[in-house]
Parts: C-alpha cells; structure tokens; sequence
C-alpha cells in the first residue's frame, strides 16, 4: 500500500504517523489476512461493534475497505441478512455478548456466512476462549485523531475520576479501561516502554494522600499489568525498552484548556462548532441557482490543512491570500472568460463559479475557496468578539504582566462580551490565584462578571482537578512555576518567555506546560522525585538507568513513599521481525531516537497536539500525544461544570 507524503511524521524520520500504522494493521492484518487459506469468496462482510466502527472510521476511509475485497459493512447488533456464500470479517471488542452473537451467527445448520474469520480490538480473557481460539494479531482500542495523537474514548474520565464520588467501582473500572486502550498502543507499534508518571503531591508530610493524587500513579501501574500480559502472549514483542512513555493528569496544567489557542487548528474547533474534524459550507448547486450544504473533513487528506493547522491564525490568512493571488494570476484564462481580469481581488463566491465553468481547476480551487472562507469567518468572530483584547488580557496574566485589577477593569467595561469568554478569564485567574476565589471575593467576582452559580462551578471545580500551581518557590520541578527570577514583577507568573523563540505574531507567547516537561523528558532532566520510574530499565537502554519509587497500596505520606519489586525487563536480542515496516531494529531506534509517549489523563488540548508536532522536528524523536479525549474549551468547561453535580445512583454502587 503507497502512502502519500503529506502522510508521513512531520519530525522529518521514518516513523509511521498513528493513522498509518493503525489502518496497516487493519488492512494488512485483518482484511488481507482473510484473503489466505482456501476461501473460494472473493468479496467479503466486514461486521463490528461500536467501538470498532469508530476506530477504524478514524482511521480508514471507505474506499480503503472496499480496496481490499470488502463489499458489506454491518452492525454486529443489529438483524443481517444470510450470506451463505460470502466469508465474514468480525473486529470486535472481545466481550461476552459479542461472542454469543459470533457464535449465535456462525452455529446451527445454516450460518449466516460461509467462513468466518475472528479479530478482537484486544486480548480475549481466558474465560471466553473455550469455544473459539484467541487472536492476538490485532490489538486496537484507541482511536488515531492526527498522525501524533490518540485518544482513548473515556469521555467521563474526569467525573469519574475527579469528581465528588471518586475511588469508587466505576472509578476502578475507568482506570482499568484506559489502561488496557493505552497497552494496545504499544502492542500495535510492538513498542515496550520506559514508564514514568507524574508522583502525587502533598503541602506536608501529616497530610494523606487522595484517590485523585494518586491517578497517574494507579494508572501507569494498571499500563504495566496490561504489558506484561502482552509481553507474554505476544510474538516479537520487545523484551527490552524501546521507548519512552511519561503519563500526567490534567492538573499538570489547568490553563491550557481555557486560554484561547490562536493556531488555525485551534480556532477552527473553538469558534466554528465542528462537530469533530466536519465543516459544514454552502456552496452553489450543480445548476448554478440555489446554495447547498456540503461536508468537508479537515484532516490529513487535505494538504492545504496540512501546513496552515499549527499556523497562527494570522499567518494562515496570509498564506491563504497569497495562494489565492497566485492560483488566479497563473489562471488568466479563468479572469478572460470570466471577465475578471480587471476586477481586483475575487470574491469566494466569483471563484466558485469559476469551477463550474472550468473543471479542471476545480480540486484546487475547492481547496483554496473552502479555506479561504473559514479563515474569512474565524477573523469576523475575533473582531465581533473583541477577541483580540481578551487574548492579551489572558497572555498577561499568565507571563506575570497583569493581575487581578486588570481583570475587574476589563470586566467591569466590557459587560458584552459573552459569557464564557468572561468565564474563561476567570478560569484563568483562578488557576493562577486560587487564593481570590475563597469566600465573599469569589462571589464579588461572580457578579462583577454577571455569571450565574452554574457557570462558576466551572471555577470552583478547578480546585478538584488536584494539586495547586506553587508559587512560594522556583524549581525545576513541574509544580513549582514562578519562573519570574530574573525580574519583578507585581503579579505572579506562571510562564515565562522562552529565550531564543522570538514571537512573530502577536498573542502567541503562551505554551502549554508539557512543551517545557516534553524537552526535559526528552534530555532525562526531569525530577526522579516528581516523575518516577515504574520500571527498572534494562542495561542497555539507550536512556539514563534509576530506579524510581512508590507504593501503590494506600494513600498515604508522600515522604515515606516506597517501592514494590516490579518484574525486570528480561534481556535479549531487539525482539523486531523484519516482516512489518511498524518494527524497527535496534541500530534504527538508536539512529532515529526513541519515540516518547506522553499520556495525560483528563482531557488533552490542541495546543499540546500541537507542542508535540513542534517538538518532534525540533528533538528529532517522534513525540505522541494519548489521552482520555481531545476538548476544546466549551468541552472541557462543559465536564468541568459536572463534577459538582449529584451522581446518578447505580446498582454497582450499592453496598449490601
């Protein structure tokens, strides 16, 4: 299978992006799979749950499917019709109703299909593999959003984990969920990590503890388990580290999934309402008089999205007038017969109406008039919304250049900005200044900004995400980020600028906290203390060896953490095999860097997506991003509102 170049790590090495490795796998393991053996069918049926419809919709396209033999795609739940002289493709979750169905459709006298050829999206437990043999070729429940970044689907995580109700069943069984998604990541890649995680913190040595302080912790230990598991069932899995995974929680950076992200991509998500990667445009019917609503995916596939997403907003308008001005200057055939040649500028609309007349200009002049009208509309809304004072209002606070009066000022003489604008200000400020949102000056807040009690829930409840940002001292440490210690300044910051990255575009100081972790990760500089290590590296890691330490029992006082003996990687030759372009010799991981996983657990942002791009060609290691979701601020603010609400009572919950 050929893959374009606009598909290939933006890190510049021969990495595979998340999107290719996981629809190889797919079309490779899977669907060529089934065309072995002595199968008379030529065409087949390819029959999956909800889960697996989303991952392979994300990373595969339909023509990909029906490339490869596949005629028929069908819902596992619902009714089908026979096809006896048909061979079925099943990738399922390995669940026990699942099973019952296969079963249900293959047994009896006349089963729905000629042959039947089994894949779960992981290991299948031991207690359902009486009846039908384990495959463990395909190992896929995460879902590939960009081609550094994933998701695990666990959309509740933060009420479940972070609520008021956490360290219950549910809370349990979400964990263990994330867990085994994120394993199938490194069983897809045969990847063994090096894993380490955010510790939990504590003001004092008297102090216990909680369920939340101790998520990454609970979680990197459930990713173990899940590993050893595949290190054992899995043939040429590695036996020794080859890369490197660092899992956080959302407290890490309580900022980043409010301020707003000034990035074409960013901009797209928080102020055009795109339900997922969908644009929804009206373009002119094929006869010319009425408008029509037409679907567009920004993705991958669209190369013009491609290299203006991680763009300033500014720049990619730029970009795009420029585009624009050289298509229709080299076009002068489409100006004459148009009689456009002297009319200036082109409107969107004057250009589509040259596709029409002109078909052979119109891929790319569809390309270049779509992004030209959203980049048109994202700029009307940041004027509309007075976006731009907000912005800068915001980049202040965080470098330490505005405090606490400038707020009140702003929202004092501007009581028509909306409401979540003024929301997102003061989500900002509280996680700067906890301190002000205590007793009768959270409330005066609230009603200088006229926002109801719902809404600053959203406020209150960042307290519930876990620790507070320290500002009593400058350390290296993740937790302690008063970087102003070479100036002063009246307001605290929680940023400081970056030396030798000189800001081109106004309103594009701001970078999310994981930029600085990933580049100290990436050059072992990362507090032992603060960041442990689950597992005793192997002798011959390419990394720096230490052993971390922990104890995963009980809360308890973070100055006597300490540590189980966890299982040693076992030492042996680079475990690849030379059949797939996914493995990588020993000499390969050592020319090109291990990959770093960075795995936060809460919910990730664009801006971090796109600090890994960044880091990628600025490391030269192919950095991915995982996490429980990717929200934008409406989202996250949305879940954020949540945690304080009463939970539904569930049957699991009851203790008799």
């Amino acid at each position: 299978m050929s893959l374009s170049d606009s598909e290939s790590s933006s890190g510049g090495g021969d990495y595979k992006t998340l999107r290719q490795i996981t629809r190889g796998r797919l079309l490779y393991e899977m669907l060529r799979a089934a065309k072995t053996g002595d199968s008379k069918s030529t065409w087949k049926v390819l029959i999956m749950d909800k889960l697996t419809v989303k991952i392979v919709s994300h990373s595969c396209k339909m023509d990909d499917i029906t490339d490869e033999g596949v005629t028929l795609v069908e819902d596992i739940f619902k009714r089908r019709q026979p096809l006896p002289t048909m061979d079925a493709i099943y990738f399922v979750q390995p669940t026990r109703e699942n099973i019952i169905i296969f079963l249900s459709d293959m047994s009896g006298k006349a089963p729905l299909y000629r042959k039947a050829f089994v894949f779960f999206s992981s290991a299948i437990s031991k207690d359902l593999i009486a009846d039908i043999k384990k495959d463990t070729m395909m190992n896929l429940e995460y879902f590939a959003i960009d081609s550094q970044g994933f998701i695990t689907n666990n959309d509740k995580v933060l009420e479940e984990l972070f609520g008021e109700e956490g360290n219950n069943q549910r809370s349990i069984v979400c964990l263990d969920e994330m867990a085994s998604r994120i394993a199938t990541v490194f069983a897809s890649l045969r990847e063994f990590p090096l894993v380490r995680f955010r510790a939990a913190r504590t003001l004092d040595a008297t102090t216990m503890t909680t369920f939340r302080d101790l998520i990454p912790t609970k979680l990197a230990a459930g990713v173990w388990d899940y590993l050893m598991k595949y290190r054992k069932t899995l043939p040429n899995f590695p036996e020794i580290e080859t890369c490197q995974l660092l899992i956080l929680d959302r407290s890490i950076d309580q900022i980043a999934p409010v301020i707003h992200e000034w990035t074409y991509d960013a901009m797209c998500h928080d102020l055009l309402n795109l339900e997922g990667n969908k644009y929804v445009h009206e373009v002119p019917s094929k006869n010319g008089s009425e408008l029509e609503k037409k679907e567009v995916l920004l993705d991958d596939h669209d190369p013009i999205w491609l290299e203006l997403r991680h763009a300033h907003i500014a720049d990619a308008s730029e970009r795009l007038h420029e585009k624009m001005t050289n298509f229709v200057s080299k076009n002068k055939a489409a100006q004459i017969q148009h009689g456009f040649r002297d009319s200036g500028e082109l409107s969107t609309r004057d250009l589509q109406k040259m596709v029409h007349a002109l078909p052979q200009y119109s891929e790319q002049i569809d390309k270049l008039s779509l992004h030209v009208e959203i980049a048109g509309k994202i700029n009307r809304i940041i004027r509309e919304l007075g976006l731009m004072e907000i912005g800068q209002l915001e980049q202040d606070l965080v470098f330490g250049d505005a405090g606490i009066k400038e707020v009140i000022k702003f929202l004092s003489t501007n009581q028509d900005s909306t409401c979540e604008n003024k929301l997102r200000l003061l989500m900002i400020l509280a996680a700067i200044y906890p301190e002000k949102f205590e007793g009768e000056m959270g409330a005066n807040l609230m009603k200088v900004a006229k926002l109801t009690s719902e809404d600053m829930d959203a406020v209150n409840n960042l307290k519930m995400l876990g620790a507070q940002l320290d500002t009593t001292k400058t350390s290296t440490g993740s937790f302690s980020l008063n970087f102003d210690s070479h100036k002063k300044k009246k307001n605290r910051a929680v940023r400081k600028d970056r030396p030798g990255e000189a800001q081109t575009w106004q309103l594009s100081r701001f970078y999310p906290i994981i930029e600085e972790l990933i580049e100290r990760f990436g050059k072992n500089e990362l507090s032992k203390e603060d960041y442990p290590c689950l597992n005793e590296p192997s002798p011959i890691f390419h990394g720096t060896p230490f052993a971390g330490s922990m104890n995963l029992d009980q809360p308890q006082s973070m100055r006597s953490r300490r540590t189980p003996s966890w299982a040693r990687p076992r030492g042996s030759e680079d475990g690849y095999s030379s059949d797939s372009v996914l493995r990588r010799s020993a000499s390969e991981i050592k020319r090109m860097g291990q990959r770093i996983f960075v795995f936060i657990v809460g919910g990730a942002t664009r801006s971090e997506l796109r600090a890994c791009h960044k880091l990628t060609a600025k490391l030269n290691r192919q950095v991915i991003l995982g996490s429980s979701s990717l929200d934008d601020p409406a989202q996250f603010i949305t879940k954020l509102k949540m945690l304080s609400e009463e939970p539904e009572i569930s049957l699991d919950d009851l203790v008799i």
